[in-house]
């Protein structure tokens, strides 16, 4: 395939019997990738064992247009036996697409230890499960692609989710850690937040809008951010029904008391319009950078306000 082509390149998509998985694993295969597809076949709950005919059926459909796919089901909880899958199959591991999930909705006074629980390890132990049993690989190769999925959930807050917002947004955490890590090794990391119809989000969309946010139109940003071409490391998407958005986090400018002066509740209490004012806000991308203004500020002479 003229264009982006992945001939040569080795993709495990986790939770790909269904939905995102399923559209991210064809698509690469289309294109040319040798794919591990990857589905323990469960219920959305994660409450059962599951069966290995969902991955194949994925499988099943790469072989017949000419692709070249494997079928496995074990669980992201035990990641390090999905990557020896693809070691043992194919030789190598190129890119990665975390995908796999549950959801286990509760108000939070009724969420129980296990709804918690399972919900961090299905989706943010499994990222970090998986990806911890390629990285080595990728190292040693110097070339590697992560795509982790996050949710609208875990940017924004939803009730009965906060056992997935918290997993959700913790994925997030992770890629800006390994893609600081991994820029010298050639190793791109990213996130994306889709909205796509799905198992998951069925009970939240009317069939309409079910019809509309298709899992096709997430995966063109997914087979991209797999590509060697790929450009970003450490970013965030919103991606689905035919849009695509980097997110930054914004920072006020907020208020500000002269170093070695003391101040008060009541004194934030008055400058709590300031605070929350972001006209004159800025975009920190690392560490580095939003700690720069405190490390101005303190430098300053006291008394002299930060420009």
């Amino acid at each position: 395939m003229d264009g982006i082509s992945f001939d040569g390149r080795v993709v495990i998509v986790t939770g790909a019997g269904n939905g995102l998985g399923r559209s991210h694993a064809l698509e690469f295969a289309r294109r040319g990738a040798r794919v591990v597809v990857n589905d323990l076949g469960g219920n959305i709950n994660g409450g059962d064992e599951g069966t290995a005919s969902v991955a194949q059926a994925v499988v099943d459909e790469i072989s017949a247009f000419g692709g070249q796919a494997v079928a496995n089901g074990d669980s992201v909880a035990e990641g390090e036996r999905i990557v020896e899958c693809a070691l043992d199959m194919f030789g190598q591991v190129d890119v990665l697409v975390n995908n796999a999930g549950i959801i286990r909705n509760a108000l939070f006074h009724q969420m129980t230890l296990a709804d918690w629980e399972i919900a961090l390890k299905v989706h943010l132990d499994g990222a970090f499960r998986t990806t911890h049993a390629a990285w080595p690989h990728m190292r040693t190769r110097q070339y590697g692609r992560v795509i982790m999925t996050s949710s609208m959930s875990g940017l924004y807050g939803m009730p009965t989710q906060a056992n997935y917002c918290a997993a959700k947004l913790g994925v997030h955490g992770l890629t800006q850690s390994l893609a600081i890590e991994g820029r010298e090794r050639n190793i791109m990391v990213n996130t994306i937040a889709p909205v796509s119809a799905s198992r998951l989000t069925e009970a939240f969309w009317t069939p309409e809008m079910m019809q509309t946010i298709v899992p096709g139109m997430v995966t063109p940003l997914v087979v991209m951010l797999g590509h060697e071409a790929c450009p970003a490391t450490g970013a965030l998407y919103e991606v689905g029904g035919g849009l695509i958005n980097r997110m930054r986090w914004e920072r006020s400018r907020g208020a500000r008391w002269d170093v070695g002066k003391d101040f008060t509740a009541e004194d934030v209490l008055s400058a709590w319009s300031s605070i929350e004012d972001f006209s004159e806000s800025d975009h920190p991308d690392s560490a580095a950078s939003s700690a720069a203004i405190l490390v101005a500020h303190i430098e300053r002479r006291k008394g002299v306000p930060l420009d």
